[in-house]
């Protein structure tokens, strides 16, 4: 029986891709884990750190590596970059980091030409194109992570205002990872239940569009507000950059709100956005063409206008 060795390079060791890597390593899904940084001691000390556990996770090789470290890799995942500040928008990062990308990339497919490229580092959906354009790998191969943590914010806070499971919400959040992000409540469902329809009959007695502006609102801003606490988010996108190496690694064919390349989808084109994604080993396979409302298709071109806008700045 073939034995199946899952190699996933990780560019960046900070809180983001640290944290990535450690649940990774608790998920079993990975034998060889290479991390990469600009900073080679930070590298190895993670490196250190995370291995000192292996007696309690199941087997998997962890090791510090330059950018020859991502041959053969499955996966090279790219949390590299500057990271945001608090009062900064994600868009401010743009110039910067895809600099940082202009060097990042290339390094990476001077050794490897056949895995999947999951951009992380924000602003993400800019990035992923910026990779795409860089890489010229086909556009299967090269997502961004999308809204995938926007998505997964999205259903808590509706599960917790309806106090249901969070796996029984089905709702997505899709265009920028960012501020311009819109939620698709046309297509939100709970246990099969359109949410318009599932809202008043819970014999709740609340001001049904003002909690939904209110969740919307909570989920936007979420990043923020952290930021503005800790400093930093990665728990919670570290759980979902694990999510979405599990679709690809297994093969499951996944619907996942990740960033992909969109191109004549109610007149959105040559641009990469989030929208629900069949994710498999060849990383995307096709994006779902949802029927939105005439208001979302509205708010989903303002978003792809407003990345397009960033994009054209750019020297790429």
């Amino acid at each position: 029986m073939e034995i199946l060795k899952p190699k996933i390079a990780i560019i960046g060791c900070g809180n983001v891709g640290s944290t990535f890597a450690y649940s990774l390593m608790i998920s079993g899904l990975a034998r060889e884990i290479v991390l990469i940084d600009a900073n080679p001691e930070k590298a190895k000390g993670e490196c250190m750190d995370l291995n000192h556990g292996a007696s309690f996770v199941h087997p998997v090789k962890i090791c510090a590596s330059g950018y020859e470290g991502s041959e053969g890799a499955d996966i090279v995942v790219i949390t590299a970059g500057a990271k945001q500040k608090p009062g900064q928008t994600r868009l401010d990062l743009a110039e910067t980091n895809a600099k940082i990308f202009k060097d990042i990339v290339p390094n990476v497919t001077k050794h490897t030409k056949d895995a999947i490229l999951l951009v992380v580092t924000n602003p993400m959906d800019i990035l992923t194109y910026v990779t795409l354009k860089i890489s010229g790998f086909p556009v299967g191969r090269v997502l961004g992570s999308g809204t995938v943590l926007d998505t997964s914010r999205f259903r808590y806070m509706i599960s917790e205002h309806c106090k249901v499971d969070p796996r029984n919400v089905h709702a997505y959040i899709i265009g920028e990872h960012g501020d311009s992000e819109l939620p698709v409540w046309s297509n939100a469902s709970i246990g099969g239940m359109l949410l318009n329809k599932y809202c008043p009959a819970c014999n709740k007695s609340c001001d049904y569009s003002k909690v939904l502006g209110g969740i919307f609102e909570e989920v936007k801003n979420a990043a923020y507000k952290i930021i503005e606490t800790k400093g930093a988010t990665y728990y919670a996108i570290g759980l979902a950059l694990t999510r979405i190496v599990e679709a690809i690694l297994r093969d499951e064919n996944s619907v996942l709100p990740v960033s992909t390349f969109i191109n004549d989808y109610y007149g959105i084109g040559d641009i990469c956005l989030s929208i629900p994604s069949i994710v498999n080993k060849g990383g995307v396979q096709k994006f779902l063409r949802l029927e939105l409302s005439d208001l979302e298709q509205r708010q989903l071109r303002e978003s792809a206008k407003t990345l397009k806008g960033i994009i054209s700045k750019l020297k790429i």
